[in-house]
């Protein structure tokens, strides 16, 4: 029980370290960070290879809006890394213009679509760290951006391993899943290891399930090991639930039925439980892509569609969540769900483009907790970023990276 409750709360004391993707204005929707067009792929550059972000969202309306985005180096913890200038980090220039757009075209509910590239050929990145993008709209600077997007620029001067087993240091084959990490320092002269080395390692890109700042167990003349740290072993969770709108006139993938009531399509989804065995259904652990049937236009043509979710299961003594990539927030307003006395279940409307659409349920309480219960065969995405700062440095670069997923 004590090492139950230690695991927690090192989850608890670290949220908000991973890159999580903000929102500002309730007018824009469905804010989507793509690594070379891949949704499945997390947004990691590698510093001078041909690898470009690209980032677009919708703005609910056919009204015109001249976006600018700003780059903005960032410390280990998204901070901005103040003993930089802009030209020590950005080649070119800040506030440029986001000049991809087009409008909704025969959509019952209008939008305009926005997008953008980078690094571009105006703009690009010269070091490593995390870094944000922010846009704003020009006419309302004061106001501060609209969209914070997160992301991370790497050089591979360090080697990195990871491992992920469900043979933990507190149970085998049962809850948890337990990462270990073997750091080589390839030719970076590392004098103070555990105040120039962090490591960073996150379960699904989960501001909850992120730890930063474990202390290494081994401490080699070449380098660094993680093997046996309470820090890095993981509730193990269980697949996501997923559903698909391909066509608003027939129901998709675990969609009920679907309804039209002025002006929305409407679409409800089956009623859920949490799971008493492992879900053996593959999932994309949380991401989403927008697309239709004939996918001619996805960006233009798919419907906004209000998705009814609902969850069967006692009340619960914490509120509850949908949650996904998507939501922008793990305790996301938006995804707050309400319980219905009558069906003895929790119930939520969300306002969703039409595709494909990673989700579960989760609690909130200052930090996130799954109701679904934990099972140690649950396919999970493991990143793990490691930042160092020299003696007399002016930022935190990223010099190892790696990620895997899970298969036992």
């Amino acid at each position: 029980m004590k090492r139950t409750f230690l695991i927690l709360a090192a989850l608890l004391l670290t949220v908000c370290t991973y890159g999580r993707h903000k929102v500002y204005d309730k007018n824009v929707r469905t804010l989507q960070v793509t690594l070379n067009d891949n949704p499945l792929l997390p947004p990691v550059l590698k510093l001078g290879k041909s690898s470009f972000l690209r980032i677009s969202w919708d703005e609910m309306s056919h009204d015109y809006h001249r976006y600018v985005y700003r780059i903005q180096h960032c410390t280990r913890d998204w901070k901005p890394t103040e003993d930089l200038f802009e030209s020590d980090y950005l080649h070119g220039t800040n506030d440029l213009p986001v000049e991809d757009y087009e409008t909704s075209f025969n959509t019952t509910q209008l939008y305009t679509h926005y997008s953008l590239t980078f690094p571009n050929r105006d703009a690009s990145v010269l070091i490593s760290g995390n870094y944000k993008l922010l846009v704003y709209d020009e006419d309302f600077m004061d106001d501060g951006p609209v969209i914070e997007v997160r992301f991370h620029v790497v050089e591979a001067e360090m080697g990195l391993t990871m491992q992920v087993s469900s043979n933990t240091d507190i149970d085998v084959n049962d809850k948890h899943q337990q990462v270990s990490l073997n750091l080589n320092y390839g030719t970076i002269k590392v004098t103070d290891p555990y105040n120039q080395i962090h490591a960073l390692v996150s379960q699904n890109r989960r501001p909850s399930r992120t730890v930063v700042g474990i202390r290494p167990d081994i401490n080699k003349a070449n380098g660094l090991e993680w093997q046996h740290c309470e820090e890095l072993i993981f509730p193990a969770g269980n697949e996501y639930h997923k559903f698909e709108i391909l066509d608003v006139n027939h129901s998709g993938m675990n969609v009920d039925h679907m309804r039209w009531f002025e002006p929305y399509y409407h679409a409800t989804l089956w009623m859920d439980e949490v799971p008493h065995s492992y879900l053996t259904a593959e999932d994309r652990n949380g991401t989403f892509y927008p697309r239709t049937a004939d996918q001619e236009d996805n960006s233009t043509q798919s419907e906004y569609v209000i998705v009814h979710f609902s969850l069967q299961s006692p009340r619960l003594s914490l509120p509850v969540y949908v949650n996904g990539e998507w939501s922008n927030g793990e305790t996301s307003p938006e995804c707050l769900m309400e319980y219905n006395d009558d069906y003895e279940c929790y119930e939520a409307s969300i306002l969703l483009k039409q595709g494909y659409y990673d989700y579960q349920y989760i609690t909130a309480d200052g930090a996130t907790l799954d109701t679904m219960r934990d099972f140690w065969q649950t396919e999970n995405e493991y990143q793990t970023f490691i930042y160092y700062k020299e003696i007399g440095g002016r930022y935190d670069r990223i010099v190892a990276y790696n990620c895997v997923n899970t298969r036992f």
